[in-house]
């Protein structure tokens, strides 16, 4: 995918985002999210969920590492606040989920870089006003 800046300027208009961005991912096995607190990666995994048809509540899974939503194609939210490095992540299955052919959106996805395979896209999140995001997606490589 082209390299694209996208400027919200509400949750709301993050969600409405990553709604369309669903549409769109067709190959991709990960969605990896990179930003700080608060910087609206969880409103864009809720727009994701609700673009593949997902009509549970979406929520950062940063306890129980990953929540999974059931849709037109499965959605695995993943949450690596707590999880060092890609080690922990083959301890939770990280493989299986890979090859289920669910996208698996990942919050923290600094912590697992090297873990993220090729099919993966990069949305990158930074926080320019209270409620104003730069959004930029692009392919990882």
């Amino acid at each position: 995918m082209e390299k694209q800046v996208f400027t919200t300027c509400s949750p709301e208009e993050t969600e409405a985002l990553g709604a369309a961005l669903a549409l769109r991912c067709g190959d991709y096995k990960v969605i990896a999210m990179f930003g700080g607190l608060g910087s609206g990666k969880t409103a864009m995994t809720r727009g994701i969920a609700m673009g593949m048809g997902c009509s549970d509540s979406v929520s950062s899974p940063t306890y129980t590492i990953v929540n999974e939503y059931r849709g037109r194609r499965k959605v695995c939210h993943f949450d690596m606040y707590r999880i060092e490095d890609e080690e922990g992540l083959w301890d939770i299955g990280w493989e299986d989920y890979l090859d289920s052919g669910a996208i698996c959106v990942v919050e923290w996805s600094e912590n697992v870089v090297r873990a993220l395979p090729k099919e993966t896209l990069k949305v990158t999140f930074e926080t320019t006003g209270e409620e104003t995001r730069r959004i930029t997606v692009e392919d990882l490589c």
